[in-house]
């Protein structure tokens, strides 16, 4: 068990990627805080994590609320003791309201960074303190393609993701000396819930197919190893790391 001992905050744990994820984590000793907005996704992520032998603990969390964020990180300290891991994974994309800058509502843009940039902010500045008090702890962010790459009608969702980047640059630069490292990672596209409606269109769906060599979609399950490796001891050295999981969509 890799992860033995630790205690790792998953957001967005209930459901796609977060809940591979939460469920790895707590395969590999780990206990498991599973911070979800939606309370059945996150109680089940809860209890498959219990029924296969692991440690979980569901707290129903909107990570663009300051206040629910400073909540879960105080349960989680209350119920454990500290902060091992973050991996902060919550993440919105509203897929029928993107489109062109000139023609993004002011809605759709606040939404956007609200969840998937500030919640990564502020879930990482709830926990730090902990981990400060530590003297270690890994941080892992969820990154994407659309923000390395360009993508057409993607505006508020693709910049979101450029910033969890520079986010990540910047907490590694600053934090790397307090021994708490901060990497991200970078999934292709993914068949989850998220995802869902765009790829309902068997055109697109193919398209995102055809389009990484290794000629299919993700799946949740194929991010958790690399969680699991930044999570744990083996990535003592990786600091400031983008480690792409996207079948080559970057390579090529």
């Amino acid at each position: 068990m890799r992860l033995k001992n630790k205690v790792a905050v998953v957001t967005g744990g209930g459901a796609g990627i977060g809940r591979a994820i939460a469920e790895r984590f707590g395969r590999e000793g780990a206990s498991v805080v599973v911070a979800e907005i939606d309370a059945a996704n996150g109680a089940d992520a809860e209890r498959c994590i219990r029924d296969a032998g692991g440690d979980a603990f569901f707290v129903q969390t909107d990570v663009s609320n300051e206040m629910q964020v400073k909540a879960m990180a105080q349960k989680a300290l209350d119920r454990y003791g500290r902060v091992d891991v973050l991996c902060n994974n919550a993440a919105i994309l509203l897929i029928d309201e993107e489109t062109r800058a000139h023609e993004l509502t002011n809605e759709t843009w606040d939404r956007t960074m609200a969840v998937n940039l500030r919640g990564y902010w502020l879930c990482s500045k709830y926990v730090i303190p902990a981990m400060l008090r530590q003297g270690a702890g890994s941080i892992i962010h969820m990154a994407s393609p659309t923000g390395i790459l360009g993508f057409t009608r993607l505006t508020a969702y693709s910049t979101s993701k450029g910033g969890v980047v520079a986010l990540m640059r910047a907490m590694a630069a600053d934090y790397g000396p307090d021994n708490i490292r901060v990497n991200a990672i970078v999934p292709g596209t993914t068949d989850t819930p998220m995802n869902a409606v765009g790829l309902s269109d068997p055109k697109t769906r193919q398209h995102y197919i055809e389009v990484a060599p290794a000629r299919r979609l993700a799946m949740p399950e194929d991010l958790a190893g690399i969680a699991v490796f930044l999570a744990s001891e083996d990535s003592s050295y990786c600091v400031g790391g983008i480690f792409t999981v996207d079948g080559g969509l970057t390579a090529v």
